[in-house]
């Protein structure tokens, strides 16, 4: 729709020069050579600018104004601007007509005038009560840009005729050409074909010297391409300066291209049937085209130029032709002859004309194709009255994007491809629709979206050009809820409610605006969004005071409540009901002391309330200080922002000032004369320049939907001006109508904005359209997909806020004239969800009848697949593929691929909508559900996924309408549904469709008296085998999946029935759609306390779901929320395959290295014996001579055996070098030493069973690294005993709780793994043994506490007595096998028993005087047991051995029988830890499965030997941890107990309760970072499993933790004190992927994320303000970015090369350095190069002080492997640096900047790891490889070392107040204590 100007009789009438025409966007951008932009945005439409195909428009220099009193002579001649002056006596033809400059928002409607423009729109000044009507149409001056058209060829001409074609004399033919007749016209064509289309083909006119002089616009071309063939039609077109432009048409081309005198498009052929390629060969069944050429804006649009004559055509094979036509008339073929004649469209000449039989649709036989569309900006009424539209459209690269500029730093490509639709030969009803448009063709759905289509539904993508701010980090805290809303943007549902208006603050930085039930707060700048959550009901009305301190908002259903927020915090201030029953407007005062609302009582009367809030924000409440009725409409109501007691009010018919005083509201109406019956929409009151006006200055304007805009003068309400927005341009012609001021389609205006320098208007044809407050003419405009529903300008008048009723919401940026989109939206409920894990992606469908892909990692939407006829109703993923599938209302399934945005296959097996679609995990099955009860299965492996099987009858066709109508079991064995019945539930075999089980859930509803039904279905983990079924009795009903037993009930789950249900993966959270909340339950407790619930959405939720790394929660309603998950649970656990690869003792790089990660894993097969024959058992108290009684496998060159994949034993860190085996080392006395341990971060998850736990006297202790640590689990104070040279591997208490024994591997300067046994009092290590040569794997008392049980691992195979009165060797032996694990009889201390690879080993310990034999009995493992290895044990009740296998079996053995009489499976995975009491067992696997089995009546069924079944054995507890279990410790009855797992984290499990409480947790790999906040009191650590996470510094606990998924963070820092108030402390993370993520600590939120580097982030920093981000790239470069933009403004690449290993900055003090700045920085890199420079980053300044190399060092020095290159500022000496790394020496340097030389040297024993300068005291801190600390005092230049790590220390740190020392080495953390010097 555009608009004209309709001026006074006698008014003169000039406009803005001309600007090209442009299509259905929002912006549109070009450049000078016609090619589209490809910057970051597309720029905006100016006219005059000569910016080609620009959507936002504004008033060009040359462009006069429009003034009433501006007049000219009745005989007087005018000209348009930029028209040549008309020659002394030019005449114009019989018949001809003038055109004006085609214009771009701006038309002219007067005497002689066509239309000038399809888009745009004028304001103009309407008459008063007497005006006159528009003047008539008559001659005016000719268009002076182009020569004025020929008599001869107008009003057409017939080129074939005119050049008689058929004597070929001023014509040429080349190849097969030839007359033939064709059967559809009825007569004679030219035929052109042949193989090579540059050999074949009509040419017009005969010579390339000679031209056509055709001045028509329009060509027209009568055509239709041969099928399977290729065609060309070249045009070559001259300009005005007689430029010639060649410009091509073919099905040949791939890709619009564009040069200075060439145009090619591609000519796109769509066939209606699912495979077709968009450009290629032309289909069979072909139809003749009638393809509509606009010469004058192919020109204009693509190259700038404007046009001038038809110079000559070639028509190229392959190809039929009827004939060529040019015109300035504007030809629509669907109509032709004189019964057109009257109506507004211009009809096709007979001569024209295309037969069409009688009873038959014109659109039916042929295809139009326009070229530019025009049918994209103003659909043809015609067109819709008829029903069958144009089935093809011409698309351009300009004049068709999206209403929102794209803002993206890639290239945009857009498609200019015509596009012909041509039927299938075998089309039926039934067939696929059309395939979508490749995405960037956008305009394609926009315009089929709008009108019906009887050829079927067309579906096509839309490209998502809005870039919205958004977050992928998942933030997880301790606390008692389980979800928030996350605080980023997400794809939201904008809410269309009339005079609900989205709203500037006052500050300009942010919006606010309602998504249903919830106020959102977005800050344009950064994306970040807020939530006001209390509302139940959607939000109608919003208000905002002056300051921005109060916010208002009412809820829709009656009654109305009112809430009123404190806006800077959020927290709602008081709620209160309103007397209006339905308020539909709301409006503060700009103090904020005043609210009114408007709405409707329960008697439907107009009611207008004022309320006093002055005092709610003081504690006090809101008061009614008065109530008004009016009979009349109020449909926009505002309180003035000079007096908060005077308002006004507009309506239907009646504008009405009002006035509070003496406690009541009256009101007077404005003398509206003629335009009293006009139905007024918003108002807003004129503002000053230079201030607040007088009121008796104050001008109000309001606004209409008959496009009137009145400007009122409040003092003496009377109307000053009234103005109009007129259509340009009637539908479906180029030709103008002639209009009243009172009469004609006005284009209605639902919203106005005033600044104090222009008018915001929102209008109905979906433009935005900024005028200067006099409406001289349009500033810009911006078009948009649907209605504009709301303006606001920002209190600057610098952006302009606009929202649309399809959903969209952004913002125009006046000064660079770019339009933002801010969020997107369904614009009808959303039906269903489904989640993609690969990609991330989201897909959602909804009753606006449309499938939208949304990237859940970004929240943008990347695809909108659009449906005209029928709806989707359900959506399912390919699990492996880029293919998404959707069920409709019409029965078809039909596959869409994600890369080339089309349908695949359909099929239309189903009669009715498609209720049911899932797929299954691994992608090979796929099955559909209809709601007349059929069942289909497909094979998704076959491209053409075919069906296999149809079953009738099998859903129940009753069941309600549910996205969990199907459920595939996790690991996609089984198929459940509701049928054949609503009251039972039916499981399939998902590959056979056999049924296994109908269970009948139909019991007797008594509070209904009804039977219960059905209504959803979902499935739990695999492990579990858990169905979960939803009753219409509101109840959730947990069964067996193999039986059909009800294991659990949840009763009175909702007053509703429950529509979508959940369970996570790890089978800790249920969470189910509950009437318009979300409700999560903690599925493990199985005492029910309750869910919690969750409000936000105004309508019912449809579809509930967990994102795909299970760390939120979507669900899906009236809009789309995304909840994060605050529960503590590990954000990388997974549920049930085993732990990520992630383990601890993982090096730089071994994350993504996935060669020496795999060394790590678990082996996947179990390894065969070994084949030399294995040695002897030998009998004996002590070692045979000459050994140990072990063998160096390593030199006899027997293979190594290795540990079964299930059982993975400990894995020792790699040997090194001891603390102080090197020169110069330096240990303190204890006496003296200048560091104290304080505290240990972290568990060894690496060890096995390294974990004790004594419940009757409290004892706790575990390993960390190198450490026992033994902690008070009331105090969490801690005590570490140090003294093992490498990893602790396992613990072992004796049974009197007295002493501790651990064991360690094997280090580089011992021969033999340490043993030590402590005395538990006094913390002592008593003794001190060795023997194993390889690390020991288990430890073991004998019941009395006399004997210590020691077992070596596979590659050792040593068994191992000793005596603990004196702690000697007593017996040794070599074991012929591996073993896993060892334990005495607790009922004789005479038995040991062995479990290994294959056998059971039983041990009799016989004692003669002081010697000890040993009597050895081995059993096999039985074949009812299965392949695998024994890995565990444990003894029951007398005789009972339990033994856990590698395969996850329990197998229960008789001692005194000797035999196993019983077995069952346990678990997936190895059993790695059993423990039992007299009836209860439970066991670990590395699954991170803990079970409690009920084991009572195991002991009656041995009796019955090998006959004995496991029936009796049930399991009653389950938890599911985040990695293996590799230690456990219980009470006596098994009730409680403390488990670790490998992923390092100790657990408090209650049986009694279900819960597992998080005790001790670390990184699971490598720390890479510690930083201290500037109050010092907390800390947070970055690692290389992602997470960042924040600790209480006083008592070490975990307070927030960060997690990126699939990501290392290798850096960390935080912002310093300077920067803001403490609650706004933030931390920046580098990543692997070369992003930078800001997250705010006080508000646990991501608030930034951006992208400096293309590669991992080595080093990141701020400046001293806290500004400016400095991050550093292994390649050596270093960013410097806006901390608050993320705007990168500077990159350093002098290092370039090598990679960045720190950046330090610090506050420039020293002022002798010769350069200007605030701070002071450096960059060290890895090629041992040190930059310092001087800064300003305000200024931009940034200034190189000084340059630093030093030598490289031999390599033997190293040992291939070069230490970093560290460089640090001296905090004492401003003038100082220091600096480590390889070098000739191993030493720190110290460099004075200011003498530019080296003052001091410091040696080091070896090359420092790490390095850190203490700020209060001279202490240097050094981390070396050895695995030692170093400590040196600057002052006096004196060293002590410490030991304590395990690896090497690559990270020390000390904290700002230098009392503390945190050093890193790999994934354990050391807090030392500095002592007071």
């Amino acid at each position: 729709m555009t608009a004209e100007v309709a001026p006074l009789s006698g008014s003169r009438c000039q406009a803005p020069r001309c600007m090209s025409r442009a299509g259905r966007a929002d912006a549109k951008a070009g450049s000078s050579s016609g090619a589209m932009a490809r910057g970051s945005a597309r720029r905006a439409r100016v006219p005059g600018s000569r910016v080609p195909g620009s959507r936002v428009g504004g008033r060009g220099a040359q462009g006069p104004r429009l003034g009433p009193e501006t007049r000219v002579p009745a005989r007087a001649e005018y000209r348009l601007p930029g028209a040549h002056p008309r020659a002394p006596g030019a005449w114009l033809p019989s018949g001809a007509r003038t055109r004006p400059a085609r214009l771009a928002g701006v038309g002219v409607a007067g005497e002689g005038a066509e239309s000038p423009g399809p888009t745009g729109s004028c304001l103009v000044p309407e008459a008063g009560p007497s005006s006159a009507v528009a003047p008539a149409r008559g001659a005016g001056p000719p268009d002076a840009r182009r020569p004025l058209p020929a008599a001869w060829q107008h009003p057409f001409l017939n080129v074939f005729r005119h050049f008689r074609v058929e004597e070929w004399k001023r014509s040429a033919k080349q190849g097969d050409v030839a007359v033939v007749t064709d059967k559809t016209l009825k007569g004679a064509v030219y035929r052109i074909r042949g193989s090579v289309s540059a050999a074949n083909y009509i040419q017009l006119p005969k010579n390339s010297t000679q031209s056509l002089g055709l001045t028509g616009r329009y060509l027209y071309v009568l055509f239709r391409p041969l099928p399977n063939k290729h065609f060309v039609i070249h045009l070559d077109v001259s300009t005005e300066d007689n430029q010639v432009i060649r410009v091509s048409f073919s099905n040949l081309f791939k890709e619009f291209k564009s040069t200075a005198t060439r145009l090619q498009f591609p000519f796109v052929l769509e066939a209606r049937t699912p495979q077709r390629d968009l450009v290629g060969l032309v289909p069979h069944g072909a139809r003749w085209t009638f393809l509509q050429l606009d010469l004058q804006d192919i020109l204009l649009v693509y190259l700038n130029r404007r046009y001038g004559h038809l110079k000559s055509v070639r028509l190229c094979a392959s190809l039929l032709v009827r004939n060529l036509y040019t015109s300035d008339l504007c030809f629509e073929p669907a109509f032709s002859g004189a019964p057109w004649a009257k109506l507004p469209v211009t009809p096709m000449p007979r001569e024209m004309a295309f037969p069409v039989p009688k009873g038959e649709s014109w659109h039916d036989r042929y295809v139009h194709v326009r070229f530019p569309s025009d049918s994209l900006k103003v659909p043809s009424k015609p067109m819709e009255k008829s029903g069958s539209p144009p089935e093809a459209v011409l698309l351009g690269p300009g004049p068709h994007p999206l209403p929102c500029p794209v803002a993206s730093s890639k290239p945009v490509r857009f498609s200019v491809s015509p596009v012909v639709q041509t039927p299938s030969p075998t089309a039926q009803s039934s067939q696929a629709p059309l395939a979508p448009r490749p995405f960037p063709e956008v305009s394609l759905s926009q315009e089929r979206s709008e009108a019906s289509n009887v050829d079927g539904p067309r579906f096509h993508s839309l490209e998502p050009w809005a870039r919205v701010k958004a977050s992928d980090v998942h933030t997880a805290a301790a606390g008692t809820h389980v979800l928030t809303h996350e605080s980023t943007e997400v794809p939201v549902a904008l809410e269309d409610a009339g005079s609900c208006k989205a709203l500037w603050t006052p500050d300009g930085t942010a919006v606010v605006y309602p998504c249903h039930a919830v106020i959102v707060v977005l800050l344009v700048d950064t994306g970040e969004q807020r939530f006001f959550l209390g509302h139940t009901d959607k939000v109608c009305a919003l208000a905002l005071d002056g300051s921005g301190s109060l916010l208002a908002s009412a809820q829709a259903r009656t009654p109305s409540v009112i809430r009123l927020w404190d806006f800077q915090t959020g927290r709602c201030l008081c709620v209160f009901q309103s007397p209006v029953h339905v308020v539909c407007s709301l409006s503060f005062s700009d103090s904020g002391a005043l609210l009114c609302g408007v709405g409707k009582d329960r008697h439907g009367r107009t009611m207008v309330v004022a309320w006093g809030t002055g005092q709610v924000g003081l504690g006090g409440e809101v008061v009614v200080l008065a109530k008004a009725h009016t009979d009349f409409d109020v449909q926009a109501f505002r309180v003035t922002f000079f007096d908060e007691t005077r308002m006004a009010s507009c309506g239907q018919g009646s504008v009405r000032l009002w006035r509070l005083r003496g406690g009541a509201l009256r009101s007077c109406p404005v003398d509206l004369g003629e335009h009293h019956v006009l139905q007024f929409t918003d108002l807003a009151f004129k503002q000053a320049r230079d201030g607040c006006p007088e009121p008796s200055a104050a001008m109000l304007f309001v606004c209409s939907r008959s496009g009137h805009i009145l400007e009122i003068d409040c003092q003496c309400m009377v109307v000053r001006h009234a103005r109009r927005l007129l259509p340009t341009q009637t539908l479906g012609g180029p030709h103008p109508q002639k209009q009243t001021f009172s009469t004609g389609p006005g284009i209605a205006i639902s919203s106005l904005s005033l600044s104090p320098a222009m008018c915001a208007v929102g209008s109905a044809d979906g433009y935005l359209r900024l005028w200067p407050l006099d409406f001289s003419s349009v500033l810009l405009e911006a078009e948009h997909e649907g209605p504009v529903s709301s303006v606001c300008v920002s209190p600057d008048g610098l952006r302009v806020l606009s929202a649309t009723s399809s959903g969209h919401l952004g913002f125009l940026d006046t000064p660079s004239r770019v339009y933002h989109m801010l969020a997107r939206s369904h614009t009808a409920p959303v039906l269903a969800l489904a989640t993609e894990q690969r990609r991330g992606q989201l897909a959602t469908v909804s009753q606006d009848r449309t499938v939208r892909i949304w990237d859940l990692a970004t929240l943008q939407q990347l695809y909108n697949f659009t449906s005209s006829e029928e709806a989707p109703c359900t959506v399912t993923f390919h699990p492996t593929r880029p293919i998404f599938f959707c069920g409709f209302s019409s029965g078809a399934v039909r596959s869409f691929s994600l890369e080339a945005a089309e349908v695949l296959v359909e099929h239309t097996c189903h009669q009715g909508a498609i209720t049911g679609l899932t797929a299954t995990p691994d992608g090979r099955l796929l099955f559909s559900s209809c709601s007349r009860g059929s069942l289909a299965q497909y094979n998704c492996a076959d491209p053409q996924w075919h069906v296999l099987r149809v079953a009738a009858d099998m859903v129940s066709p009753d069941a309600p309408a549910s996205p969990s109508t199907l459920a595939v079991s996790r690991d996609g064995r089984l198929l459940a549904f509701v049928g054949p019945s609503r009251h039972t539930v039916t499981v399939m075999g998902s590959a056979s469709l056999d049924e296994l089980l109908r269970v009948d859930i139909g019991t007797l509803d008594l509070a209904s008296g009804r039977l219960d039904s059905a209504m959803a279905v979902c499935f739990g983990p695999a492990a579990l085998g858990h169905l979960l079924v939803s009753t219409s009795s509101n109840r959730v009903m947990v069964l067996d999946a193999a039986s059909g037993r009800i294991i659990r009930e949840l009763p009175g789950v909702h007053p509703e029935p429950c529509s979508s249900l959940m369970l996570s993966e790890d089978a800790r959270f249920l969470l189910m759609a509950a009437g318009r909340a979300v409700k999560v339950w903690d599925y493990t407790t199985q005492a029910n306390p309750g869910p919690q619930v969750y409000i936000g959405h105004s309508e019912p939720v449809q579809a509930v779901t967990f994102s795909p790394d299970q760390q939120q929660v979507l669900s899906a309603g009236d809009a789309i929320f995304l909840w994060d998950i605050l529960a503590t649970t590990e954000s990388d656990q997974s549920f049930p395959g085993p732990s990520p690869a992630c383990e601890a003792g993982l090096g730089t790089g071994q994350l993504e290295d996935a060669a020496s990660r795999a060394s790590e894993l678990p082996r996947q097969q179990v390894p065969k014996p070994s084949q030399a024959s294995p040695p002897r058992l030998g009998i004996c108290a002590r070692p045979p001579e000459g050994g140990d009684g072990t063998s160096d496998t390593k030199n006899s060159g027997a293979p190594r055996t290795t540990c079964p994949a299930s059982h993975k034993a400990f894995t020792p860190a790699r040997a090194s070098r001891g603390p102080h085996s090197a020169k110069g080392t330096s240990l303190p006395p204890a006496s003296s030493e200048w560091l104290r341990l304080k505290a240990v971060v972290g568990y060894s998850g690496n060890g096995r069973a390294n974990m004790v736990w004594r419940p009757d006297t409290g004892f706790f202790a575990y390993t960390c690294g190198r450490l026992v640590v033994v902690e008070d689990l009331h105090s969490g104070a801690q005590q570490h005993w140090p003294g093992h040279p490498a990893e602790i591997s396992t613990l072992a208490l004796s049974h009197s709780a007295q002493v501790l024994a651990s064991a360690s591997g094997r280090s580089s300067t011992t021969d033999h793994c340490q043993i030590r046994v402590w005395d538990v009092s006094g913390g002592l290590c008593q003794h001190l043994i060795s023997h194993h040569s390889t690390t020991v794997l288990a430890l073991a008392f004998s019941p009395d506490d006399r004997l210590l049980v020691t077992l070596g691992d596979h590659d050792g195979c040593t068994l191992a007595l000793w005596g603990t009165a004196t702690y000697d060797l007593v017996s040794s032996t070599r074991l012929p096998e591996p073993v896993h694990g060892v334990a005495f009889n607790p009922w004789d201390a005479g038995e040991l028993t062995c479990v290994g690879q294959g056998t059971v080993t039983f041990w009799l310990l016989q004692q003669r005087g002081a010697d000890i034999s040993l009597q050895v009995h081995r059993e096999q493992i039985p074949e009812t047991v299965g392949a695998g290895e024994l890995t565990s044990l444990c003894y029951g009740a007398p005789p009972l051995l339990y033994c856990g296998t590698s395969s996850g079996q329990v197998c229960v053995w008789d001692t005194r029988a000797g035999r196993c009489f019983l077995s069952w499976e346990a678990d997936d995975g190895g059993i790695g830890l059993l423990l039992c009491s007299s009836s209860r067992l439970v066991s670990g696997s590395s699954t991170g499965r803990l079970r409690l089995w009920a084991v009572g009546p195991v002991s009656e069924l041995r009796c019955k030997g090998l006959g004995a079944r496991s029936s009796s054995v049930f399991m009653e507890r389950e938890l599911v941890l985040d990695g293996a279990v590799v230690s456990a410790s219980f009470d006596g009855s098994v009730d409680m107990g403390v488990v670790g797992t490998r992923a390092g984290t100790l657990w408090f499990i209650s049986w009694a309760e279900g819960t597992s409480t998080r005790l001790i947790s670390g990184h699971r790999s490598k720390v890479n970072e510690v930083v201290f906040g500037p109050g010092e009191s907390h800390c947070a650590t970055c690692g290389e499993d992602g997470s960042v996470r924040v600790w209480a510094l006083a008592s070490m606990e975990l307070v927030i933790q960060f997690q990126v998924l699939n990501q290392s963070c290798l850096c960390l820092t935080w912002s310093p004190r300077c920067c803001g108030r403490p609650e706004q402390q933030r931390l920046a993370a580098g990543y692997g992927d070369g992003s930078l993520r800001i997250f705010s600590v006080s508000r646990t939120a991501m608030e930034l994320k951006m992208h400096p580097h293309p590669v991992a982030l080595t080093t990141v920093t701020f400046s001293t303000d806290g500004q400016t981000v400095l991050s550093g790239d292994k390649d050596g470069l270093v960013a410097v970015s806006h901390s608050r933009t993320g705007i990168t403004f500077r990159v350093v690449s002098d290092h370039q090369g090598a990679a960045i290993s720190t950046i330090c900055v610090t506050r420039k003090e020293c002022e002798d350095l010769g350069v200007e700045g605030t701070d002071l920085w450096l960059a060290a890199s890895g090629d041992q190069r040190v930059s310092v420079w001087a800064s300003d980053w305000l200024r931009n300044r940034c200034e190189l002080v000084d340059w630093l190399s030093f030598p490289m060092p031999a390599t033997t020095e190293t040992q291939g492997h070069l230490p970093p290159s560290l460089a640090a500022f001296c905090p004492w000496d401003g003038a100082l640096l220091m600096y480590v790394g390889p070098g000739v020496d191993k030493e720190v340097i110290i460099y004075d900047l200011s003498q530019k030389q080296v003052v001091e040297k410091i040696p080091l024993p070896f090359f420092a790891m790490s390095l850190s300068l203490s700020p209060g005291t001279r202490l240097l801190a050094l981390g070396f490889a050895e695995c030692m600390l170093r400590l040196v005092d600057c002052a006096t230049g004196t060293a002590q070392d410490f030991a304590g790590h395990n690896n090497a220390v690559h990270l020390c740190r000390f904290t700002p107040s230098a009392r503390l020392l945190f050093t890193a080495a790999c994934n354990e953390i050391l807090v030392w204590e500095v002592s007071g010097r």
